[in-house]
This record gives C-alpha cells, sequence and structure tokens, in this order.
C-alpha cells in the first residue's frame, strides 16, 4: 500500500537574521539535542515509509513534462537533448531532474532542509583540479543547488545507481546491494561529520590515493586510475590542438555543428562585455591574473543532457604566447528545479548564476577559483574553467562489485557535502545506526527504477510515432 505524504514542516537549521546571514550572537543548540530531534522526526516520518513508491493517479505525463522542460532552450537543440535522452533509461534518468523532483515533492519527508545538488546521480560526480591542482573528486554538478529535503538528493542517487546497474544488465541483486552499500556509507558518514566542529568539517577532500583505498575491488581501483589519467590530461593547454585552427595568424575555435557552433560578432561583443563583468565576481587575485588574457574566440558549445538546449558558451583567452591559454565556459543558469517546491512562484536569489556558484562552493570542499556569475541581456550565467583537469568514473564500463564500491564513494561524498551546510546532527538522529534507512531506500530504489524505465520507454515510443524529433549526438 502507498504511504500518504506526511511532510513535516521545516527544520530550523541555524540562526538567521533578515539578511539570510547567520548571526554570531545567537546560540546554536546544542548537538545532542539536535541529534534527539531528528530522532524525533521518525514519530511522523517513519524511515520504513520511505520505501514506498506508486504513481498517483492525477501524474502528469512524463512526455509532457519533457517538452514543457523545453520552454526557453534553442529551439534547433532540441532533437539533441531528446536524441540523447532516448539512449537508455539513466540518460533519461540525467536528463529528468525536474520530473523526479516533482514525484518526490509527494512523498512523506522530515522537513531537515540543508543545501542540496539537487540532481545528485552517479554522474554528477567526478575529478577536477584543486586550486592547488590536486585532482579531487567530488560532487561536480550544481545548476540545480538550492536549499532542499536532503533525502530527495539521496533518493535521486539511489535510483540513478539502481537504473545504471540495471542498464548495464546486472541482476536486481545486484543492483540493490550497491544501494545499500551507497546508502550505508551515507548513514555513516553523516553520523561521524555530525560529531566533528563544525569548521572542521568543511577541509575533507577526497583525492585519487584515498578513492584508491576506499574501493575494495581491484577492477575498480584500476577504472579510478584509469578515469584519473584521462582527466590529468584534461588541460587548457592540452585542448589547444584540439579545439582550435589558426585562421590568419590568429587561433579561433573548430566548429563541429550542431555542437559547437560559431556566433556573430554582435553576440560575441556582448558575452565579451559580460566576460568583463564577470571578473568583478572573482576574488581580486584571480580577477588580477585573469586581466592578463585577452579573448579571442567564443563560441556555443554544447554541453550534458538536461542542459542541452540551454546557452552554453566557450571562451578562448590568450596570454602572453599563444600557447598560454585559457577556456573559460559559461552556462545559462535558470531557476533551480527544487525551488518552486520549497517556496513557490517567487525566486528567492536574484542572480541565478550566483546562485550555482555560491552553493557549489558550500557543497564542495574545494572548488574552481575561477567560478564566477555574469549577465547577457536577460539570461543569467555562471562562469568556470572549461578544461580543468574534468573527468568522470564511466559507468558502462565497470562491473556490479565496482558499481557497488563507486556507490559508496557516491553516498559518503553526499553525506560530506550535506554536512558542510549544516543539519548533519538532525540528519544523523533520524537515520540511525540500523539498516532500516537502507533496506527502505533499496525498495524505493527498485520501484523508482521501474518508473524511470516506464518513463523513458513513453519518450521512445512518442519518438518513434514522429511526436517528438530526435538527433543522435
Amino acid at each position: 500500500m502507498e504511504a500518504s505524504p506526511r511532510p513535516a514542516g521545516p527544520v530550523v537549521l541555524g540562526s538567521v537574521n533578515d539578511e539570510g546571514f547567520t548571526s554570531l550572537r545567537r546560540a546554536a543548540a546544542p548537538r545532542a539535542e539536535r541529534y534527539e530531534l531528528g530522532r524525533s522526526l521518525r514519530d511522523h516520518s517513519p524511515r520504513s515509509d520511505m520505501a514506498h513508491w506508486r504513481a498517483p493517479a492525477d501524474r502528469p505525463d512524463p512526455v509532457a513534462q519533457v517538452v514543457e522542460s523545453h520552454l526557453g532552450r534553442v529551439p534547433q537543440l532540441i532533437p539533441v537533448r531528446i536524441g540523447r535522452m532516448i539512449a537508455s533509461p539513466y540518460a533519461f534518468l540525467r536528463g529528468t531532474s525536474g520530473l523526479m523532483a516533482d514525484d518526490f515533492a509527494g512523498l512523506p519527508h522530515t522537513g531537515i532542509t540543508p543545501v542540496i545538488c539537487g540532481d545528485a546521480h552517479l554522474g554528477n560526480f567526478g575529478f577536477y583540479a584543486s586550486p592547488e591542482r590536486e585532482l579531487v573528486f567530488d560532487l561536480n554538478d550544481f545548476d540545480e543547488a538550492h536549499p532542499g529535503p536532503w533525502e530527495w538528493d539521496l533518493r535521486r542517487l539511489v535510483v540513478s545507481v539502481y537504473v545504471a546497474g540495471r542498464v548495464n544488465g546486472f541482476r536486481d541483486g545486484a543492483c540493490g546491494d550497491a544501494v545499500r552499500h551507497c546508502v550505508e556509507e551515507y548513514r555513516e558518514q553523516i553520523a561521524y561529520r555530525a560529531e566533528q566542529p563544525l569548521l572542521a568539517r568543511s577541509f575533507d577532500q577526497l583525492n585519487v590515493a584515498a578513492m584508491r583505498s576506499a574501493a575494495s575491488r581491484a577492477s575498480f581501483r584500476e577504472e579510478i586510475e584509469r578515469a584519473a589519467r584521462r582527466a590529468r590530461r584534461r588541460t587548457s593547454d592540452r585542448a589547444l590542438p584540439r579545439f582550435t585552427e589558426r585562421h590568419d595568424g590568429t587561433a579561433r575555435l573548430i566548429e563541429e555543428p550542431p555542437l559547437i557552433t560559431r556566433i556573430d560578432d554582435a553576440e560575441r561583443e556582448r558575452l565579451s562585455e559580460a566576460l568583463d563583468g564577470y571578473l568583478n565576481t572573482l576574488k581580486p587575485h584571480w580577477a588580477r591574473i585573469l586581466g592578463g588574457y585577452r579573448i579571442v574566440d567564443i563560441a556555443h558549445k554544447v554541453v550534458g543532457v538536461g542542459s542541452v538546449g540551454l546557452r552554453a558558451y566557450v571562451a578562448l583567452c590568450e596570454g602572453s604566447t599563444p600557447d598560454d591559454v585559457v577556456f573559460l565556459q559559461l552556462k545559462q543558469a535558470r531557476r533551480s528545479v527544487i525551488a518552486k517546491h520549497q517556496h513557490g512562484a517567487i525566486a528567492w536569489h536574484r542572480h541565478q548564476g550566483q546562485r550555482v556558484v555560491e552553493y557549489q562552493q558550500s557543497l564542495q570542499t574545494v572548488s574552481d577559483p575561477l567560478l564566477g556569475w555574469t549577465t547577457v541581456g536577460d539570461q543569467q550565467f555562471y562562469v568556470r574553467q572549461f578544461r580543468d583537469m574534468k573527468g568522470a568514473i564511466v559507468i558502462e564500463d565497470i562491473n556490479a562489485g565496482a558499481l557497488a564500491d563507486y556507490a559508496g564513494i557516491c553516498g559518503y561524498l553526499l553525506a560530506k557535502s550535506h554536512a558542510r551546510t549544516s543539519g548533519a546532527s538532525l540528519i544523523a538522529g533520524y537515520v540511525g545506526s540500523s539498516d532500516k534507512l537502507d533496506e527502505s531506500l533499496c525498495r524505493f530504489a527498485r520501484a523508482y527504477a521501474d518508473q524511470v524505465e516506464r518513463d523513458h520507454a513513453a519518450l521512445v515510443a512518442a519518438v518513434r510515432r514522429g511526436a517528438l524529433p530526435a538527433e543522435p549526438a
């Protein structure tokens, strides 16, 4: 029987003044008291309720929701987005964070609302360079980041584990084992973080050596090494011959329609002016460093799955020599899919690019020092390095044991991120030390994986009957 939604009221995580900043003049609730408050939330939102999923009778048509999400996107790129989403149920899941948030909004939750990723699936964890140029592994996509129920992040993560396992041909038992390991690691890490001083929670990071040590399977350790080697090669200087050509003695980005396309002079001027404004959002040191570069070309470049059709640009910037280059990416930022479920139609955030940047810095231990934001006309963007030793574990390349290892690492990192923004003691009190949450979310992941497969099949059927265009990309 489906459980009826019984969301709790918001749980106050700290003292906040009228401007939205915490106050140093107000005492926080003692840790033991916060833990007991979290534990008491089981009375009206039992952990067993986390197991249930049944699509409500009035659930919107998933294909219609996909079409609705295309509003405001570049029309000629919609077929590319659909082409990527129909590739597999896992690809469909990656592109439908909004659909999943709408579903989760009707489920029971505790009311504990730290800053969450909003799109915490397996593919949104990856390698990137710290400011000290060390390769680290962490959450790495924050387009949907927003204060929200911590359960939504964990639900989306475990569903992605189950769906990815099925796409790889693993039995349901192996998929369930991977989910249990993911939740177990989340539960244990949130308890560990809750016992740490608040400031101490902000420093731990996962580098390649620590990630390799956390892996119990040799096959996964080998995949970590392969992925790390690929990531270390993804730097601006190595990208220069891959993405550029010389034209009349000047470097120019190579076109690869429809994925990389040139822009006209007027759009280039608007974007160049916006990048000057972006410098004002950086720390002074990094603004001075970037001030030593000059924009030599800008092109539109399609990225991701869910982001396809939103405006995304790559700017090639050259220093004092042709081989001294930086690639900057401008990515359109729109309101988080979490936002409407938290505070309705009125946006909390005046600039969505600033929201992405600030919440990324909240959730990651270390972040790209060139993160900033800007505005182009009525569109808001965040800016980051394009080639910054970014890399990912290729889900299709791993076996069932490696999936369990990887799911555990992602559960650990998600707990670390949630604990950085307060609420760890409350969450730890709720989840407890038993495996009740592990089993409940395993059941939920299996049920919702069935839903993802049905929704994906509906989208494939719509393409086959000609209702939606799709292009391979």
